[in-house]
């Protein structure tokens, strides 16, 4: 299977379940109606809870603006976009505070499987699990991955994601990105 790209401006933002916010689902796999991982972006232009998602694993990384602080099920943290991606309980209570003003964040959810989400600055050779579904997020600057000699190269906010069925090493090239792994 190759690479699938899509860029942030070519998706239409939807409001949030509780309208206080907008996202651009890049990816819903395998269907909408029954997901069971989703990569998406979110643009917050206020301070309120998120939405609910039970059974779900849920990470978070802030990509521009600066930064988010978050009280997960009561216990407050600050995020950045130096921030190591925020991994927690889709069912936790989540209320978010802007720093100065709005930011746009990165979202991925799973509900069958397990996720990881990192930020890649440089180059990385990623392992990765046959099986597993992977991504690169380029970032604010151009982005690359190579996988058994397949290189896809990626503009600015732009995400790239494919499944693997054997394993091996992810070649990563990002001075701004976000590296994500789903393990079925």
């Amino acid at each position: 299977m190759s690479w699938h790209r899509i860029a942030l401006q070519n998706v239409t933002p939807t409001p949030w379940r509780n309208g206080f916010g907008i996202t651009r689902e890049l990816v819903v796999f395998p269907v909408r109606e029954h997901w069971h991982w989703r990569l998406s972006v979110a643009e917050l232009s206020q301070d309120g809870p998120f939405s609910r998602f039970d059974d779900v694993e849920r990470w978070f990384a802030v990509l521009s603006g600066n930064g988010v602080r978050l009280a997960i099920n009561g216990a407050p943290q600050t995020h950045t976009c130096a921030s190591t991606p925020v991994v927690f309980d889709g069912a936790a209570l989540v209320e978010c505070q802007l720093v100065d003003g709005p930011t746009l964040d990165f979202n991925l959810m799973v509900r069958q499987g397990r996720g990881r989400m990192e930020r890649v600055n440089g180059d990385v050779a990623q392992a990765v699990s046959s099986g597993s579904a992977v991504a690169l997020w380029s970032g604010a600057a151009q982005a690359q991955a190579t996988f058994e000699g397949q290189t896809i190269e990626l503009p600015p906010q732009t995400l790239a994601w494919r499944h693997l069925d054997m394993g091996g090493r992810v070649h990563v090239s990002a001075p701004d990105g976000l590296w994500i792994e789903i393990a079925s």
